[in-house]
């Protein structure tokens, strides 16, 4: 797992190692690598429209 992670970190994948231990035990399980990815960036892509929406209201709210 070390090695693995190790490799996560200089790819700049973002993954902690809890999340890339999940991802590796779902693809163990014969889960998709690449559906996990695809789920990953979108979840990452939600993630980052939810706190441009929150700091836009936090934004508008302050100025107000």
């Amino acid at each position: 797992m070390d090695a693995l992670y190790d490799l996560s970190q200089l790819l700049e994948t973002g993954l902690d190692r809890e999340t890339l231990a999940v991802l590796i035990g779902l693809t163990e399980q014969g889960v998709n690598p690449e559906a996990l990815a695809a789920v990953v960036k979108e979840l990452r892509r939600e993630s980052a429209a939810l706190r441009a929406a929150e700091a836009e209201a936090a934004e508008a709210e302050g100025g107000s």
